[in-house]
């Protein structure tokens, strides 16, 4: 049995990173090492020294929608606030809302645009549990879903950098520079370190990169409330891994290459679409792995990855990746170091 105390630690909350650096590629990069237990202190800027030719360097190329909704309700003037999660396909969203007052099906609400002006109206169609309400945007027929989130929507921040509050910056800053499939609700924050002129770097190394989506939902920040971590039912998100992505990990390994997943959310579709014989596969659905103790990785060889919540899934992921105790010791060195922890913050390499 793991008790969820076990991954608790103590942060000093002026270490959670607010904005991101200047230059993604000058944060920090600390570099551990399963083989010989060391802790190195890097740049991410430095990455290209520690590949190798024939390496794959797979990122999440999931897209952040605009999916906080601001506005207030038509027929009351007051603040309501919202969370797009899910579309059906047939126009009606799903979302997580919040407002005063107790919002009744058939009414609307007037969102807001990040620059104040209103944009279109929501209808409220059906109230679910927890929260969740069914709505259907008040849109002209040719405007689909992602285009309309674009419109009216706000980057949704989290809430422990600078209280949830959006910057017109966050636009940016909160995507990755290889994003290209809509549909995560938070970003894949390995990723955001990345910039053209460093991934070109990478590309001259002989390394390959290649894509996986995986649309991070609103189950990320579910915290455990369990002790027991094996009783924690995971959050299910959509996977994708092509056909030619599973043939260019196979080629580079069978070439003496590693398998370097950057981010959890990396880690997940790799290990998601491993088949029962072992081997990686091309996969389309969702997944609900949980990996933790004593799970053994069947295709990522190194994962670069942010610092995480105390217990978190992802730390508890990356604990299982690293090696527990080396992982301990690498968390109280980045604090004693200063790192910037989270989401803005600065990375890890385990190799």
């Amino acid at each position: 049995m793991t008790q969820l105390s076990d991954y608790d630690y103590n942060l000093p909350t002026e270490l959670i990173a607010q904005y991101p650096m200047r230059n993604r590629a000058d944060a920090r990069l600390m570099v551990v090492c399963r083989e010989t237990g060391t802790i190195e202190h890097l740049h991410v800027r430095d990455l290209p020294s520690l590949l190798r030719v024939n390496d794959c360097l797979v990122l999440n190329n999931t897209k952040v929608l605009q999916a906080r909704l601001c506005g207030k309700r038509t027929k009351t003037g007051g603040h309501w606030e919202g969370l797009f999660i899910e579309h059906d396909g047939h126009r009606l969203w799903k979302v997580m809302t919040k407002t005063r007052g107790t919002p009744t099906v058939g009414e609307t609400i007037d969102l807001e645009t990040s620059e104040g002006r209103v944009g279109f109206k929501l209808e409220l169609a059906a109230k679910m549990d927890n929260g969740y309400w069914v709505v259907k945007p008040l849109i002209d027929d040719d405007e689909d879903t992602w285009s309309a989130l674009e419109r009216v929507g706000w980057t949704p921040i989290p809430p422990y950098i600078r209280g949830g509050k959006m910057l017109p910056s966050d636009r940016e800053n909160y995507q990755t520079v290889f994003a290209s499939k809509p549909g995560a609700i938070a970003a894949p924050t390995a990723g955001l370190h990345f910039t053209p002129q460093l991934l070109q770097q990478i590309r001259e190394q002989g390394v390959t990169l290649c894509p996986v989506t995986l649309h991070v939902g609103v189950g990320t920040f579910k915290p455990i409330s369990v002790e027991r971590i094996e009783d924690h039912v995971m959050h299910i998100e959509h996977a994708v891994i092509k056909e030619k992505s599973v043939e260019t990990i196979q080629r580079c390994k069978q070439a003496g290459g590693r398998t370097i997943a950057v981010g959890t959310t990396s880690v997940r579709v790799l290990e998601s679409a491993v088949a029962r014989d072992g081997q990686l596969q091309p996969f389309d659905g969702t997944t609900n792995l949980f990996i933790r103790p004593p799970y053994n990785f069947k295709t990522v060889d190194a994962l670069m990855t942010n610092f995480h919540f105390p217990k978190s899934t992802l730390l508890i992921m990356v604990r299982q990746f690293g090696g527990d105790e080396l992982i301990r010791a690498a968390y109280e060195e980045a604090i004693r170091e200063q790192y910037r922890f989270f989401s803005f913050g600065d990375a890890m390499l385990i190799v």
